[in-house]
């Protein structure tokens, strides 16, 4: 199971024609070094990506309203056309998810793995799953990256 999901980390979509670029809005807190790294990667990645700083207090409303449980949190959301995804998710599962269009909030990645997207290098990657969130709360494994 893992290889198929090893096959989908590798799409770009670098290749997007500009036009067709996903945009995708990130909300953190002011001075996070690794949500300025993960936008730097969407962006590598053919996204356009908007973003905007806020309080902590609102941040965690913000996840809150969108449906994301405080055991999938990690240090910034996003959303991207009508999905919340929460935390460091790797572009290729992002475009997956635009792609497939399922029934749900969204993404996420818990809390900040090592050598996941903005997270360090991957080289020295920890095994992580993205998980996705379903409606009515629930939670299954999107895609899962073993250990580098």
């Amino acid at each position: 199971m893992l290889s198929a999901f090893g096959a989908l980390a590798v799409t770009s979509l670098s290749s997007w024609p500009a036009s067709a670029a996903p945009t995708i809005h990130v909300v953190k807190t002011s001075g996070c070094g690794c949500c300025v790294a993960w936008i730097d990667y969407l962006r590598e990645n053919g996204f356009e990506v908007t973003s905007e700083d806020m309080p902590n207090g609102a941040l965690v409303k913000r996840k809150m309203d969108l449906g994301i449980s405080s055991d999938m949190a990690s240090c910034h959301t996003a959303e991207a056309d009508g999905y919340a995804i929460e935390g460091h998710v790797p572009a290729a599962d992002i475009e997956r998810l635009l792609r497939e269009r399922p029934d749900a909030v969204g993404l996420a990645v818990p809390g900040m793995p090592y050598g996941s997207p903005g997270m360090g290098p991957e080289t020295e990657r920890e095994a992580y799953i993205v998980f996705l969130i379903r409606k009515d709360g629930t939670t299954e494994a999107f895609s899962s990256y073993p250990a580098a």
